[in-house]
């Protein structure tokens, strides 16, 4: 029952033509089948890409290329394995506690350098950003068994065994809307089954758009406004993002580990809304337990009747499916994700049009992160108005706060939106470790930008944050102290960029690894870097791109004389 069922055939695209999509069409559109059998291929092998990832597609019905381009580009697929296989983070929440030494470490101690494999083939290491442990990092995957911690590479040698807290998780609102079920153990599934007898599409999209809820996956696009561009379509379908992968966020892993049937729960109702008769979670492959959760969790709702031909006895027919991801920051882009779901390379995609025209195979496709479903049992239960006057008059709700493990009480935190990022730091976080202050806070992810420390006078708002130069994006707040270097930062920064890139336009793919190499010559750059800098906020194809520019800019700003020279 893991397994999504394939969308009917939609509209052919006026717009352009997709070889890939084409040919596929043509076999059976093997789609994520065709991932997990590039996954399952590279498992016992060293060999590149192009040694098996041909025979792959042609198996599937597909020419070498179809294989190649995904088993090339997606982290998972593209670093070879050993016969034991660790994933060692190296992303800003990680890298913040040890400047980036643990990774020199874990080479040392596994006798193997960063993404690539021992030439007996006994071990392989992989860098990824970010595995949802920024709240007790540094951390890494031996196989699938968590370590996190500063014995680390201690565990990674055997001298001691493996530790993984679980996440900490306190509510400040006094009402929770996201975390009762996992703070008060509220049972998931008590809003469907009463909307699915008695209740109407109209019912459930009003309720939403009274609520004023808006997409908490970076974006903030309204939720009702979205479902309402599906036009009621039958064939459409609506996808949870899972692919949380912004370093210093865990809240979606967080519910989908902790609570996964009030994510499935969110996901039914958003179907209903929406006319869908098919969902998709998508849950990153650097969240295993989260995988098993949420697979768990789905066959309890199809054994509870939540979900199939005949939902609790109606003519309502609803079919989800759990997919994992293969290793990729911009594949949570929902047009970079429906190409992944589609089994090709997880590029963005131009628009128009939009997922909501044309989604996966052309069906109308919504897309919504964990933390958007999570809130609609309760918006539902609890009506639109009551949630509308959480937060602020203009963004209404609340929203799920990370905090990394510099803070001297980590974990996530339920937050009205509103509520003073200097409260949220100091008053729930209790300030730094051992009485450090923070030098910079990086807000909303690699790309989200970041604050002076002592400049924390902002509300947690997107317009707020906007006006600093930063994004709300999944709200994880990443402390770096001035125990890390400026100038290590900023390359840092840039070197996530130019890793994640996913290449499809060249603005980002060529400006990412150009900041990279002046970042890391040190500076001031010259005025080539500014004019570089406004050709990726202008022209990029997708938010990725044309998020680089404020983020290294905000950096510069925080840090202010410390690097001199760079374009604030």
């Amino acid at each position: 029952m893991t397994t999504p069922p394939s969308p009917g055939p939609g509209p052919a695209s006026a717009a352009r033509f997709d070889a890939f999509r084409a040919l596929a069409g043509r076999g059976d559109r093997p789609g994520e089948r065709l991932v997990d059998a590039l996954a399952a291929a590279r498992r016992p092998t060293r060999e590149p890409p192009g040694a098996w990832a041909p025979r792959v597609a042609a198996d599937s019905g597909l020419p070498g290329a179809a294989g190649l381009g995904p088993a090339s580009y997606y982290a998972d697929l593209a670093t070879p394995r050993g016969r034991r296989h660790v994933r060692v983070c190296s992303a800003t929440a990680c890298f913040s506690v040890t400047g980036g030494g643990h990774l020199q470490q874990v080479e040392e101690i596994l006798g193997v350098t960063a993404d690539h494999v021992r030439d007996d083939g006994s071990v392989s290491l992989q860098t990824v950003r970010c595995l949802g442990f920024c709240y007790a990092g540094p951390a890494a995957l031996d196989g699938d068994t968590p370590c996190a911690g500063a014995s680390l590479p201690a565990q990674l040698a055997g001298r001691e065994p493996a530790r993984a807290p679980e996440i900490p998780a306190a509510d400040a609102t006094g009402d929770p809307v996201l975390l009762g079920g996992v703070l008060g153990g509220e049972r998931p599934w008590q809003v469907w089954p009463g909307v699915v007898t008695s209740g109407t599409r109209d019912g459930v999209l009003a309720e939403v758009a009274a609520s004023g809820l808006r997409g908490r996956g970076g974006a903030g696009f309204p939720v009702a406004a979205k479902w309402g561009s599906t036009g009621g379509a039958l064939d459409a379908v609506v996808v949870a993002n899972g692919d949380e992968g912004d370093p210093g966020s865990f809240a979606d892993r967080l519910l989908m580990e902790a609570d996964p049937g009030r994510v499935l729960e969110g996901l039914a109702l958003a179907c209903f809304a929406c006319g869908a008769a098919r969902g998709v979670v998508l849950v990153r492959s650097e969240y295993p337990r989260a995988l098993a959760r949420l697979r768990e969790a789905l066959d309890d709702a199809y054994a509870a009747g939540h979900l199939g031909p005949a939902v609790h006895g109606t003519s309502t027919r609803l079919d989800i499916g759990v997919v994992a991801g293969a290793g990729s920051y911009v594949a949570g882009e929902e047009t970079a994700l429906i190409a992944g779901l589609e089994g090709a390379r997880g590029c963005a995609r131009p628009r128009p049009p939009y997922p909501t025209q044309r989604g996966v195979w052309d069906a109308p496709t919504v897309v919504h992160n964990v933390e958007t479903l999570a809130a609609l049992p309760w918006i539902v239960r609890r009506g639109g108005e009551a949630y509308a006057r959480r937060g602020t008059p203009d963004e209404s709700g609340t929203k799920l706060v990370c905090l990394s493990e510099r803070f001297a009480r980590p974990g996530c935190y339920e937050v009205e939106l509103g509520t003073p990022l200097e409260r949220i730091v100091t008053g729930l976080g209790g300030g730094l470790k051992d009485g450090a202050r923070p030098a910079v806070v990086q807000v909303g992810g690699p790309l989200g930008g970041f604050l002076a420390g002592d400049r924390l006078d902002v509300p947690l708002t997107e317009v707020a944050l906007a006006g600093r130069g930063a994004a709300l994006g999944h709200a994880g707040l990443v402390a770096l102290d001035d125990r890390v270097e400026p100038a290590a930062v900023l390359r840092h920064v840039w070197e996530f960029a130019a890793a994640e890139s996913c290449g499809a336009c060249s603005p980002c793919r060529v400006g990412s690894r150009r900041g990279l190499e002046i970042a890391a010559a040190g500076g001031p750059p010259d005025e080539d870097y500014g004019r570089m800098l406004r050709l990726l906020a202008e022209a990029s194809l997708c938010a990725f791109g044309r998020r680089i520019p404020p983020a290294v800019r905000t950096l510069a700003r925080a840090y202010g004389d410390r690097l001199p020279g760079w374009p604030r």
